[in-house]
């Protein structure tokens, strides 16, 4: 009796600290440590009571009883305590598994908690992409789970995170960023020096960022910018090595390392959509090739590469290029299309050399101007329901806009017309998609077009009617939040595009509008670059390319030290 009762006061005693919080603070700051001290004041208490049964069986006195009734008590006392045990045992696995199971979810999310559906980050960088393969893990900018909502990669920093952001900026380098990137020192002809800038008079490979970004050379206007991804990619990832404010504002995802060794991915630095539009035709002069043509500058960079020992490593599986327009590089894509391209869409590509296992999609720079939330008309400010306004004849997947423009040009609430950049065909764009409810986007030559990007940035809620189309990070978008998507079978139908329009309610319309303007930011190029934008995502999602690519050569180079022997 006196063992039960110094069980049922320890048992009480415990029970009173706990609800009096004397454990609350351990629990918070050391979770495991918590569980352990439960844990063993639980076997504690369950090794008392075994000593107590067994205690009170000394001290009953052995009754006269028959053999065979002394043996069949016996047994039955061996059953309960068999049971007895056994229930113990199991108690005691359920819970130190839960327990611990619970101190990992703790330990992963490091104590930081966002808002956004219970999404937990542990850098403050706005990077919103898992680790990529090799060791990046353990440099971890950023740690995420598998089926992360959208909704995770649209938070903008609060005010308590800003000094936390310059923070890990100013301590951005090779150990700590998502993504390590090797440069080549490509010559001037291939990149910068198609801008103006002499890279012999500055004395330099490449021009100062360190200083004003005004100073920084200016990629030329109009469509040309629509494709300009190369040069927002190049530029960031030279500023990730310099001072200045701009470094402490830029997130500490991808960073330039000057050792080969410590490279995750190999930058091929050659503005090759600026090479397609300005020296693709005679003549070849004045853009800083040194009379070179476009074609030339293929065959030279396939031959430099060629004889590069990191390109002959892996064949130039982690080699980065980005031929964004898709005429771009059409001499060297196929020798090159071991590496990883940064694309528009796959539409003149065979899949053998581009597909979604290995490349990625970017997006295109808009060139209507963005639309300040503030600014941004709601549902009964925009009085065109449908708005289109580009070419309509085209070839191949773009047939669909010539029979589209014939259904529905003379709706009255419909905008359908040609169009171009020409005579302010920017600026009524810019007007036109402001004040419409739904922007019309229609397969032409290639799946994609800017005017997808340009709907995204005014908030118009993009239609999508292009069945081969591509979408930039739709691994980590879902686009069926902001867009509508119509197959083209569908479209051409009498009736169908408008009555499925005419359907949606102001409420549905209204929920994509906003969604809308939470991505835009995802979309915008920007130097310097900022949490989140269209830099900071295409780094990302090289990151995740990588992982792949890292397993597939690992892999291959298992039988390396064998096949040397042999």
């Amino acid at each position: 009796m006196a063992l039960t009762r110094r069980l049922l006061i320890d048992l009480s005693s415990r029970r009173r600290l706990f609800n009096a919080g004397k454990f609350s603070t351990t629990h918070k700051k050391k979770p495991v440590l918590h569980e352990a001290v439960s844990l063993a004041g639980f076997l504690r208490c369950s090794r008392a009571l075994v000593s107590w049964m067994v205690a009170e069986r000394k001290m009953q006195p052995s009754p006269a009883v028959p053999p065979a009734a002394e043996h069949r008590r016996r047994a039955l006392l061996r059953y309960v305590v068999f049971l007895a045990v056994s229930l113990l045992a199991f108690s005691c696995w359920a819970l130190v598994s839960s327990r611990i199971d619970g101190a990992v979810l703790a330990a992963t999310a490091g104590g930081e908690h966002d808002d956004n559906d219970g999404i937990i980050v542990r850098s403050s960088t706005q990077a919103e992409m898992p680790a990529s393969g090799g060791n990046a893990t353990s440099r971890g900018a950023v740690e995420v789970g598998v089926g992360t909502p959208a909704a995770m990669i649209t938070r903008q920093p609060s005010s308590g995170e800003t000094t936390t952001t310059a923070a890990s900026a100013a301590t951005c380098d090779a150990e700590s960023a998502l993504l390590r990137v090797y440069l080549y020192d490509l010559p001037p002809e291939f990149h910068f020096g198609m801008l103006g800038w002499d890279g012999k008079a500055a004395g330099a490979a490449w021009p100062d960022v360190a200083g004003d970004p005004r100073a920084v050379p200016r990629y030329p206007g109009g469509l040309n910018l629509q494709h300009s991804v190369e040069y927002w990619l190049t530029l960031d990832i030279l500023s990730s090595t310099t001072s200045g404010d701009h470094r402490r504002r830029r997130p500490c995802t991808a960073v330039r390392v000057t050792n080969a060794s410590l490279a995750d991915v190999f930058l091929v630095p050659f503005f090759a959509s600026l090479s397609y539009n300005r020296q693709s035709k005679p003549p070849h002069r004045g853009h800083g090739s040194g009379g070179r043509s476009d074609r030339q500058l293929q065959g030279e960079l396939v031959r430099y590469l060629a004889r590069r020992e990191e390109w002959r490593r892996w064949g130039g599986a982690d080699h980065l290029v980005v031929p964004h327009h898709p005429n771009s590089m059409m001499d060297a894509r196929r020798r090159l299309s071991a590496a990883m391209f940064v694309l528009s869409d796959f539409g003149r590509y065979p899949p053998d050399v581009a597909n979604l296992r290995k490349d990625v999609i970017a997006p295109y720079k808009h060139v209507v101007p963005s639309l300040g939330d503030s600014d941004s008309p709601g549902f009964e400010q925009r009085p065109i329901l449908a708005y289109f306004h580009g070419a309509i004849h085209r070839k191949n997947g773009g047939r669909v806009r010539q029979r589209l423009y014939q259904l529905i040009k003379d709706e009255k609430d419909v905008h359908f017309t040609y169009g171009s950049v020409r005579q302010n065909g920017i600026r009524r764009a810019t007007k036109g998609m402001a004040s419409s409810k739904f922007c019309l986007n229609i397969a032409g030559d290639t799946p994609s077009s800017n005017r997808l990007f340009d709907a995204i940035v005014s908030h118009c809620v993009p239609v999508i009617i292009s069945d081969d189309i591509e979408l930039p990070f739709e691994d980590v978008l879902d686009y069926s939040d902001f867009c509508v998507f119509v197959r083209a079978s569908d479209a051409v139908k009498r009736g169908f595009l408008l009555h499925l329009l005419r359907g949606i309610s102001q409420e549905e319309w209204t929920a994509m509008w906003r969604r809308l303007k939470e991505v835009a930011h995802h979309f915008e190029y920007q130097y310097p670059s900022q949490p989140g934008d269209a830099v900071q995502m295409i780094w990302g999602a090289v990151a995740r390319k990588m992982h792949l690519v890292k397993l597939q050569l690992h892999k291959r180079g298992r039988y390396q030290r064998t096949l040397s022997e042999s």
